[in-house]
């Protein structure tokens, strides 16, 4: 289960979620889902290009990183709870501001990609999408006209890698997904599914810190370790490493 028990075990052991670590600065616990290559749970730890930059922007404040592994909606659940400090990547609406934080707009907006396997499902339009069965990672936002459309069908499940599979296997018709995260999945699975012509821009997501964390007081060091790391070019390394990697 990749250390998943591991990861719990250590998120429930931090009941303070932010506790002094003498000279070393704090521990602050941060809620994670597995979706490569922007989160990535393994036997080897915890990586990911927005893992990788939150460590850029939390060594540089001093702080000790803690990662818990759930799925997308189990960590939104934690966030409200306060039983994490921080969540990497949620795109923000009113709903989610009245448990967290929006602090920072730290990772690139990603277009959002309609995936599909047989050519009837090829969408072109966003008509297209009534009457097919839309796998969506359950928890999450893609943008407001879909979130909110109730006429469509939509199946959540927990992880982008399933989503393919049953899309490849003719389970759903339609995977919706941001354009690294799909991308990255289908080319680690060799799945044979294409991408439709019809896509929707992006939206920054942002570095989230739940409002009954102590860390919320703590906001204008992120930014300025963002704005830092942004300067010094730091940042945009980060980012080209892993577009380069899924666009190969």
């Amino acid at each position: 289960m990749r250390h998943l028990i591991f990861f719990v075990m250590a998120g429930l052991l931090l009941a303070s979620s932010l506790v002094s670590a003498g000279n070393d600065g704090y521990s602050v616990t941060v809620g994670i889902n597995h979706a490569p290559p922007y989160r990535v749970v393994s036997d080897k730890g915890v990586t990911g290009l927005y893992v990788d930059i939150f460590n850029e922007i939390a060594g540089r404040i001093g702080w000790q990183v803690r990662y818990v592994e759930a799925p997308f909606r189990r960590v939104l659940l934690m966030m409200e709870e306060g039983e994490v400090d921080v969540m990497l990547g949620p795109l923000k609406s009113e709903k989610r501001e009245q448990l967290m934080a929006f602090v920072a707009p730290v990772f690139p907006p990603e277009p959002k990609l309609f995936f599909y396997h047989r050519d009837e499902n090829r969408i072109t339009g966003y008509d297209d999408l009534y009457g097919k069965k839309i796998g969506v990672l359950s928890g999450a936002s893609y943008f407001e006209q879909f979130d909110n459309d109730e006429e469509l069908i939509k199946e959540p499940i927990a992880r982008y890698e399933n989503l393919m599979r049953m899309l490849e296997m003719g389970r759903v018709d339609v995977v919706v997904a941001p354009e690294l995260v799909g991308r990255y999945t289908v080319k680690n699975l060799g799945v044979d599914v294409a991408v439709s012509p019809y896509q929707v821009p992006g939206e920054h997501s942002y570095i989230a810190i739940s409002r009954k964390s102590p860390v919320l007081s703590r906001q204008d060091q992120v930014n300025k370790m963002f704005e830092q790391i942004r300067q010094d070019g730091t940042y945009d390394r980060l980012v080209r490493g892993y577009r380069d990697y899924a666009s190969k």
